[in-house]
């Protein structure tokens, strides 16, 4: 799985997915401008990012599909800087002709916020779609972390969330902002 970035912030080298196996990845999509993001899921992410311990690394991919004027990498910087994010966030690409941006479509991601979970030999074992609360997120992740001795004997891909899938712009919820088809 490649990341299209066109900047990163938080780390100073790009992050490469490739380079990160061995160790489970949580993948965080998010716009700063989705209420369920600022609000709700990146304080979580978050909080898991700096309960880490290197058990497992968390990445965010800032994937803007509307609202393009507002969320520009000045004003990322400055969100980034207000909600005291201190994961490595990557800025999605933009091809022209297409609203959602490179990664999103790639990945099959419904909208913001999407939280891909990655065994340590860098397959999707979870797709979540929609802010998670503590519970779910710990969950899901010790799922993961538990299952990491077996991660790496697993070549098949079998346990993965392939049903994600570009909906009709549903417009922004609690739990999420969903990209227009």
């Amino acid at each position: 799985m490649t990341l299209s970035v066109s900047r990163w912030f938080n780390t100073p080298e790009p992050v490469r997915l490739d380079d990160l196996r061995g160790r489970p990845v949580v993948l965080y999509a998010f716009q700063m401008l989705c209420p369920s993001c600022v609000h709700r899921a990146t304080p979580v992410v978050e909080k898991l990012h700096r309960q880490s311990r290197g058990r497992f690394t968390v990445v965010g991919l800032h994937t803007v599909f509307e609202h393009h004027d507002g969320m520009r990498p000045e004003s990322l910087s400055a969100y980034l800087h207000e909600f005291d994010v201190t994961f490595p966030v990557g800025v999605d690409e933009h091809e022209d002709g297409h609203s959602a941006p490179v990664t999103m479509r790639r990945l099959g991601l419904r909208g913001t916020p999407s939280i891909l979970l990655l065994d340590a030999g860098g397959q999707v074992r979870q797709h979540l779609f929609g802010a998670p609360d503590e519970l779910t997120m710990g969950l899901a992740l010790g799922g993961l972390l538990a299952d990491r001795s077996n991660a790496d004997h697993r070549s098949d891909g079998d346990d993965r969330d392939d049903t994600a899938t570009a909906t009709p712009h549903a417009g922004c919820t609690d739990d999420a902002c969903e990209v227009a088809a």
